[in-house]
């Protein structure tokens, strides 16, 4: 009995695949604007269940559940209107204290939110990470979308108490402008995101940049005017570099919409929506670089 030999060569190891076969082929990342986008839609369940586990996890073991939601902006209210409303006597442009500070609250909580939440995803989802491909940003924008729910809770209370001083005579003057509060939420969104996004990417390499999140955030609210109104500083040395901030035009625009007293201008809304899209193009350029090493670094 005789035995033949075939010595293997390179093309009898090489397989030839057939990509029409396959739904979908991972690839590495190859440039700095290959970002695979389109992924996101294609792993939409993925992101959905992330939004549930985001939004359960927000209350699960408490007394109070859902409940806090209201109760955040009503104690921050309350504290303003102590503070800067009756000791430090600041204008409120003839608006009741109360409403003025929870709606300044209520826009200011979805930023903030949105901007802390995201800024940590790279460390808060290294252990899913390791285990199984999807699109890196599917954490980061379910943060975003769980967090539509808790201000759709905050809003719907803004607008009661907004009827309520409606119905009581007071100078409360809700118009047609609410319907630019989506494309508010949208800019607030994209610029959440994509600072968020940025912090992520540095802090992966450097932790303790973590910590200049909630000072930021602390510092950029008081850079906002949501204790105060913009006019208070028309003949101020600081007009400039307030109404500088893209946050400054999207309060405004939010208090003029639900209250009829605001600095809405059109103009500085798009710079707002501007500076928002460009951080966020750079926030994700900068994250689709880093994700891709993150695993090896951790």
């Amino acid at each position: 009995m005789s035995i033949s030999h075939k010595h293997s060569t390179s093309h009898d190891l090489t397989t030839v695949v057939d990509e029409s076969y396959w739904d979908f082929i991972v690839r590495p990342t190859a440039g700095w604007f290959d970002l695979h986008l389109s992924e996101l839609w294609r792993y939409r369940g993925l992101v959905l269940l992330f939004v549930r586990r985001d939004f359960v996890a927000q209350y699960k073991q408490t007394i109070l559940g859902p409940l806090w939601f209201f109760f955040t902006p009503i104690f921050a209210t309350i504290i303003n209107t102590i503070i800067f409303g009756h000791l430090a006597n600041l204008s409120t442009d003839g608006l009741p204290k109360f409403l003025f500070y929870l709606t300044g609250n209520v826009a200011w909580g979805y930023f903030s939110i949105c901007l802390s939440g995201t800024s940590n995803t790279l460390f808060e989802n290294a252990y899913l990470f390791g285990k199984v491909y999807f699109p890196r940003l599917a954490p980061p924008l379910s943060k975003i979308i769980s967090n539509l729910f808790q201000f759709g809770l905050k809003f719907f209370l803004l607008l009661g108490f907004v009827a309520y001083f409606v119905f009581q005579g007071k100078d409360v003057r809700p118009n047609i402008s609410v319907l630019l509060i989506p494309l508010l939420l949208l800019i607030m969104a994209a610029l959440g995101l994509g600072i968020g996004l940025l912090f992520s990417s540095i802090s992966f390499k450097y932790r303790d940049f973590q910590r200049f999140v909630f000072p930021m955030i602390t510092a950029w609210m008081y850079a906002t005017p949501i204790v105060y109104p913009l006019s208070i500083l028309n003949n101020s040395r600081w007009h400039a570099l307030i109404a500088a901030n893209p946050l400054t035009p999207v309060v405004e625009t939010f208090k003029f919409a639900l209250l009829g007293a605001g600095d809405f201008n059109p103009i500085h809304l798009c710079y707002a929506g501007a500076i928002a899209f460009l951080i966020l193009f750079l926030g994700i350029l900068i994250f689709n670089r880093v994700e891709k090493t993150f695993i090896d670094s951790v």
